[in-house]
């Protein structure tokens, strides 16, 4: 069985690979040269280019090529999946199961991925996401890694799940679609800040304290979505806020570290060189919960530094002024 993976980036990659151990790929590279040098030299000469991979990972610019295959694979970032959809809608089939990597809200329409998909494709599509603490680098290396695909199916989240299963990669399952979507979309703002605060010099005790409240909030955020709050304790909570706001392998942390230190938001997605999705989920988060009255005041502060220019160390003022409450 042939694999199709939509984008060519990072974590597609490393996907690529861990899934060509058990099936051939193929991977969609919007450029033809990328697609060429990965069909010549089995490397992706942009994106983990150290690495060799199989020989059994083709690579294609031509879109309509990826839909002879059952499973779709979507590692386009949040805010172009949209536009891509509307590209290769003509060429899919009721036979195709959509398996979606990124993360994020939308901007403008503050939906999660499943429901742009729903828009555009119908709601009897087949759709599933891949979610929790999984860092490329260290996926495409083969270290033991967790996480847990979620469907409102529960067949075909079981069936995702058996995909991607392996000695080293092991996969939970779960029809909570809606919690491990917000989930994985919150953390990466909430990583941000994590990363200004270390940008700023602050202790661990302000990052425990961060990271604690910040699991709080994500908590509020699903409850208010009727989503299971058990989730934010999974992979696709806790654990992917752990590895996204610890590790300098997560290009949210280190974006929000670099400004801690002073760049600005501009600077810093510049030196990072790669699509930092946190910067616009934040803004759809905030819209988000101004319109559903949802209150996430770690996200707000975000939001005011990444787009109001507010000063972070006044940011972190405002947070610690808070009236005092009870814990829970």
């Amino acid at each position: 069985m042939e694999i199709s993976i939509l984008g060519s980036g990072s974590w597609s990659t490393a996907i690529a690979s861990l899934l060509s151990e058990n099936y051939d790929v193929l991977i969609y590279a919007r450029n033809e040269e990328d697609a060429d040098y990965i069909n010549k030299n089995h490397k992706n000469r942009k994106y983990l280019k150290e690495f060799d991979l199989a020989e059994n990972i083709k690579a294609t610019s031509n879109l309509e090529d990826l839909f002879k295959n059952k499973y779709i694979i979507n590692g386009i970032p949040t805010q172009s999946i949209r536009s891509v959809i509307k590209k290769f809608k003509p060429y899919i089939s009721s036979d195709n199961v959509f398996i979606n990597l990124a993360k994020g809200i939308e901007l403008g329409s503050h939906k999660r991925i499943s429901e742009v998909f729903c828009d555009e494709l119908g709601d009897d599509i087949s759709f599933a996401v891949l979610s929790g603490p999984s860092h490329a680098e260290e996926v495409i290396k083969k270290m033991p890694t967790a996480v847990v695909a979620a469907s409102s199916d529960i067949n075909l989240s079981k069936d995702v799940q058996k995909l991607f299963n392996s000695d080293w990669f092991r996969v939970y399952s779960s029809t909570d679609l809606i919690g491990v979507e917000l989930g994985g979309a919150i953390k990466n703002t909430l990583a941000f800040g994590i990363g200004m605060l270390d940008g700023l010099g602050y202790g661990d005790n302000t990052k425990a304290a961060v990271i604690t409240r910040g699991i709080h909030e994500m908590n509020r955020l699903l409850i208010s979505y009727d989503a299971n709050p058990n989730t934010i304790n999974g992979l696709a909570g806790v654990g992917d806020l752990i590895v996204t706001s610890t590790s300098l392998n997560s290009r949210n942390y280190r974006t929000g570290l670099l400004i801690g230190k002073g760049y600005s938001m501009e600077d810093a997605v510049d030196k990072i060189q790669m699509v930092v999705e946190g910067i616009p989920t934040t803004k759809a988060l905030y819209q988000l919960s101004l319109e559903n009255d949802i209150d996430l005041p770690i996200t707000l502060e975000i939001y005011k530094v990444l787009y109001e220019n507010k000063n972070p160390i006044d940011s972190v003022s405002s947070l610690m002024g808070r009236s005092l409450k009870s814990e829970f």
